[in-house]
């Protein structure tokens, strides 16, 4: 294969992946999307086989053998609440291959003692070598957050101040590498850029978790581009560019649906409190399922808000099974879905779609809000923080100005949760203590169940 082929083949895939990323934009056509990105995935490395003067060709057949085995078999295997955790592990690793790659170009060139590529290529192999880095070891962190295996957030006084003199240090050792092309500087460089990776995310609060995904996959992205310039390979290029912009631009819409800027979620003590928030009267109203299933039998309409609750439960199935035995009473039905609900962006979608809930039937934030007031019963499957109305009435609350769903306003609401415990933020509901809020505890997937056999009872057990 000549190079123009390589280069056309190139220009395929990057096609693909830019008609690939338009389809994902709608859930009709996401699987669709994702198979044509798969495509040009394919394309373009087939054609990079064909480069000349490439080395290693055995080695790289190895690992992408053990890499395409492995992930198959885990991808297979791993449970729809742990995607989140994946999903982090596989952008952490996405921003390690670019950082190695940069590691590799300055390590080659300290050993050769003379720079063997031009000056702008090693200055976009450090810059992308630093971006990967902090992609990598944050993703890492926030994998272990999000499987439990860390504390949600861990902060000490002076954190930011030190966060800022290790980014600085990274940065300076990363230009006198690129100076001096010495290996000692390198390795500095690498040690710090990974340090800050860990530090940028060690304080991260459970309800920023979506904001800081997107913008380490951002991160991924423009590392891969970097690093593809370096290696002077054009789909790496347009690859990287596309994951970084889509990736910028779903960071600042994760962190406007949590009222923080840009600017906010870089620079600041992700999660910090603002207080502890103002204490909340009243008690928890308990129900039985029976009556909560009465409740929304002869309901006119009923909205059904879930959450990573119901994806813990596994209770996807069951929930639209009620769904569907109150759409054949007549009953309007639609599910609600926050922008952050779940662990990452789009989860609480993924959930649904995997159930088969027509998408017709799914409204978004903006659309479903000023339903509520008309709504005669909301059932809330899960989600704690983006229901809570504290976000709009208590200035001292850690989620005050968090957009939220406003299910307070519904005529009744039947809140499925195992118990009484907080949220991911870690503050209290003050939606479970309101007069209109009835509790429905149990596991997700067995009251589910119960709603559905109390249906059918009310409908004479058909």
């Amino acid at each position: 294969m000549s190079t123009p082929v390589v280069q056309l083949s190139y220009f395929v895939a990057a096609t693909l992946f830019l008609l690939g990323l338009q389809r994902m934009a709608s859930p009709k056509t996401a699987r669709s999307g994702i198979q044509w990105a798969g495509v040009g995935m394919l394309i373009a490395v087939i054609a990079t086989f064909f480069l000349p003067g490439l080395h290693n060709l055995g080695l790289m057949v190895a690992a992408m053998a053990i890499g395409i085995v492995l992930n198959w078999v885990w991808g297979k295997r791993v449970p729809i609440t742990d995607m989140p955790q994946m999903v982090a592990l596989f952008n952490g690793m996405g921003g390690g291959s670019a950082a190695a790659i940069g590691a590799m170009e300055l390590i080659r060139a300290a050993g050769e003692r003379a720079a063997s590529q031009t000056p702008v290529a090693l200055l976009l192999a450090v810059l992308g070598a630093l971006i990967g880095a902090v992609s990598l070891t944050g993703s890492m962190i926030a994998w272990a957050k999000l499987d439990g295996r860390m504390d949600k957030r861990y902060t000490f006084p002076g954190q930011q101040w030190f966060n800022a003199l290790i980014a600085v240090a990274a940065v300076g050792c990363g230009a006198m590498a690129l100076l001096t092309l010495a290996l000692p500087w390198t390795i500095a460089f690498f040690v710090l850029a990974l340090l800050l990776g860990v530090l940028m995310t060690l304080p991260i609060g459970g309800a920023d978790m979506p904001v800081v995904i997107s913008l380490y996959n951002a991160f991924t992205g423009l590392a891969v581009a970097f690093e593809g310039y370096v290696l002077g390979i054009d789909a790496l290029i347009i690859a990287g560019t596309m994951v970084g912009a889509a990736g910028l631009l779903l960071t600042r819409l994760m962190a406007k649906a949590m009222n923080r800027s840009i600017k906010n979620v870089l620079f600041s003590d992700f999660g910090a409190s603002a207080g502890a928030g103002q204490t909340i009267a009243g008690s928890m109203k308990a129900i039985e399922a029976a009556d909560a299933a009465a409740m929304m039998a002869y309901a006119e309409r009923v909205v059904i808000v879930p959450g990573y609750g119901m994806a813990v439960a596994q209770a996807q199935h069951k929930i639209w099974e009620l769904a569907q035995r109150l759409l054949e009473r007549g009953v309007k039905v639609k599910f609600a879905i926050h922008p952050v609900a779940g662990r990452m962006p789009g989860h609480m979608n993924v959930l649904l779609a995997e159930a088969g809930v027509p998408y017709d039937l799914i409204a978004d934030m903006d659309d479903i809000n000023p339903e509520f007031a008309n709504t005669d019963v909301a059932l809330v499957i899960g989600a704690n923080d983006v229901v809570n109305p504290v976000a709009k009435t208590d200035p001292t609350s850690p989620i005050y100005g968090m957009p939220i769903l406003d299910v307070v306003n519904a005529r009744n609401v039947i809140v499925i949760k195992r118990g009484k415990g907080t949220g991911f933020a870690g503050i209290e509901n003050a939606l479970f203590y309101a007069d209109n809020t009835r509790m429905l505890y149990g596991d997700g997937a067995e009251v589910a169940n119960a709603l559905v056999s109390e249906l059918k009872a009310l409908d004479g057990g058909h």
